[in-house]
């Protein structure tokens, strides 16, 4: 088993990195911490990589970069884990993630929106509360709480 922190671009990857290392070690567990990049954003680094070297993107190399965002995540918090680059839909791959590591827990931290602004633009977070099939720790950040 492992806990899985899923983590994006923004501040709240340090509360999240942090708490699934509390939890790795109230466990015992080792810790994952899993960014994705969406297939728009390989298409944009498959553009900007072309334009500049005239050469495509392997996807190997996409999930290089999603694994370095996940690195630098883990230095940023100071914590030990396993940084894991994926590719496609977050909802999707972090529950697939999860679900195939046997995970004892994810850990997510979701953006404060308006009802309209989640009934229009859905979220990560409430797919993977609903799709993982273990429990799923949902942070509220400071940043949050304005």
């Amino acid at each position: 088993m492992v806990i899985v922190a899923a983590i994006d671009r923004s501040d709240r990857s340090n509360a999240i990195v942090r708490e699934a290392a509390r939890l790795g070690e109230a466990f015992d567990e080792p810790v994952e911490v899993v960014h994705v990049l969406t297939r728009e954003e390989f298409v944009s680094l498959e553009r900007t990589n072309v334009s500049e070297t005239g050469e495509a993107v392997p996807v190997e190399g996409v999930v290089e970069t999603a694994e370095g965002i996940a690195e630098e995540a883990i230095g940023r918090a100071g914590v030990t884990a396993t940084a894991v680059g994926l590719l496609g839909d977050p909802a999707d791959e972090i529950v697939e993630h999860a679900h195939d590591r046997d995970a004892r827990y994810v850990v997510v931290a979701g953006r404060k929106r308006s009802p309209v602004g989640k009934a229009l633009f859905g979220s990560v977070v409430q797919s993977v509360l609903l799709g993982a099939e273990c429990p799923v720790v949902s942070l509220r950040t400071e940043a949050d709480e304005d």
